[in-house]
């Protein structure tokens, strides 16, 4: 897809052959960003505490709604092979 402004090729969001690709590297990078988050409650006050311990229960529930995105995505994949 190109960016009509610019002349750029933009990679096709809908592109469903990557999607299991992009997902994971979300998981991956959500990770990251916990593990860096509880690396700074060791210096943080008690609101930035509860602000980043709040915030980190979102990233896991968001990583565990993407990891069941996954599993859909290859039980989906596997029944639609099984009729080929």
């Amino acid at each position: 897809m190109k960016d009509k402004f610019r002349g750029i090729h933009r990679p096709d969001t809908n592109d469903r052959s990557t999607s299991g690709l992009r997902i994971q590297s979300m998981i991956e990078n959500t990770k990251k960003n916990i593990r860096e988050a509880e690396i700074s409650m060791e210096f943080a006050g008690k609101e930035e505490l509860e602000h980043l311990q709040e915030k980190n229960q979102r990233r896991k529930r968001e990583i565990m709604i993407k990891e069941k995105e996954i599993a859909d995505k290859a039980a989906q994949k596997a029944w639609e092979n099984s009729f080929k």
